[in-house]
């Protein structure tokens, strides 16, 4: 939409305080567009974050707003409770002079608007090991805080999510039409992931019985998604409720491992330069168990090195299915592309499961303080 008509049409349906100074494009995020706003009420600068959502992959925005409305709502009402700062501890939607969470335009579109959270900055790559460990205490933090949720109250913004035994069903499916031509080319990746189906029912069999509890995860828990306080360094407010759906905290704990404790790019193509940093490994671990602060039972303890083996296996059978399938949903920047990020995964469950004993130590180390 053209900068016009959001500065005419869309702006003015939010309760924003003062006189409309700036509208910038903001961020580097793929999924919405998103700005910031400058206002001048009086003197005083206001700034807001203005989103367009994402409609071809968020296919049921209004579901999306009921989560993010009802988990920042709680998140602020717990923030507060412990003496913090509710207006930068936890993202704070706007509302529409109308009173909703979110304003659809002509075209169908859904917006909304949160408070900026000033003096606080987010990084695409970690740059030291405190970096890791502040984003690990966050999304412990966040688990805490949100503990008591009604998790099974939630959405499910994209469906089947982390469904691994779904995943590991599509890998088979995608394999024996093989609609490109491209099984023959894949035999030892395709007999790798074959030999682990287990393992695509692991966490979900836990669930199905009753060991493991529900719980609300974030499933995009990278660093930045985490807000920086500039001058302490330390981490301020988790942002990108987008994917807040029910699902198990191994989830989010093993989705941080595969990506932040692999010593090599995840379409890195020399497998030698990838393996699993137990150093890294061990910093999220002691912020992570330290930001949870007890509310993660026994059983969710011991299965976070579990968590961390299937996330990375369950992404590297999405990037399989993928190059199978003709390379549709990942976007990718060579032939193979797919087909590299699937090895890339498939290198580190193999490292990671062979420091099995390592990995449980280190929770066993920091589980007893």
């Amino acid at each position: 939409m053209a900068e016009e008509k959001i500065i005419t049409g869309v702006i003015p349906q939010f309760a924003c305080q003062g006189a409309l100074r700036e509208c910038a494009v903001f961020g580097s995020g793929h999924i919405n567009d998103t700005y910031r706003l400058t206002f001048d009420d009086g003197g005083l600068q206001r700034r807001y974050i203005l989103q367009r959502m994402n409609r071809t992959v968020f296919t049921k925005p209004a579901e999306l707003m009921e989560n993010v409305s009802g988990v920042t709502a709680w998140l602020r009402r717990k923030i507060q409770q412990n003496g913090g700062d509710p207006e930068r501890e936890t993202l704070n939607l706007v509302p529409t002079r109308g009173g909703s969470s979110y304003y659809t335009d002509p075209e169908g579109e859904y917006w909304r608007v949160y408070l900026f959270i000033e003096g606080a900055s987010c990084f695409d790559q970690v740059q030291s090991d405190d970096d890791f460990y502040q984003s690990a205490v966050a999304f412990g933090h966040f688990q805490r805080l949100l503990a008591d949720y009604p998790a099974q109250t939630l959405h499910e913004t994209i469906a089947r999510f982390h469904d691994t035994p779904d995943r590991f069903r599509r890998l088979r499916e995608a394999a024996e039409a093989d609609v490109c031509g491209r099984a023959a080319l894949v035999g030892p990746e395709l007999s790798f992931a074959m030999e682990r189906e287990g393992l695509a029912h692991a966490l979900a069999g836990l669930l199905e019985n009753g060991e493991l509890p529900l719980r609300v995860t974030h499933n995009d828990t990278k660093l930045n998604n985490i807000l920086i306080d500039d001058a302490t360094g330390r981490a301020v407010c988790v942002i990108d409720l987008d994917t807040v759906m029910p699902g198990l905290s191994a989830y989010d704990f093993g989705d941080s491992i595969r990506f932040g404790a692999s010593t090599g790019a995840e379409d890195e193509r020399d497998l030698s330069k990838v393996s699993f940093d137990l150093h890294l490994y061990e910093v999220y671990v002691r912020g992570f168990v330290e930001g949870c602060a007890g509310a993660l039972t026994e059983r969710e303890l011991d299965v976070l090195p579990l968590g961390a083996v299937l996330m990375t296996f369950e992404c590297g059978i999405r990037f399989l299915t993928d190059y199978l399938e003709g390379d549709h949903y990942f976007k990718i920047h060579r032939p193979e592309h797919n087909l590299d990020r699937a090895r890339t995964q498939f290198k580190l469950v193999r490292d990671m499961e062979a420091k099995q004993n390592e990995m449980r130590a280190i929770i066993e180390k920091y589980r007893r303080g």
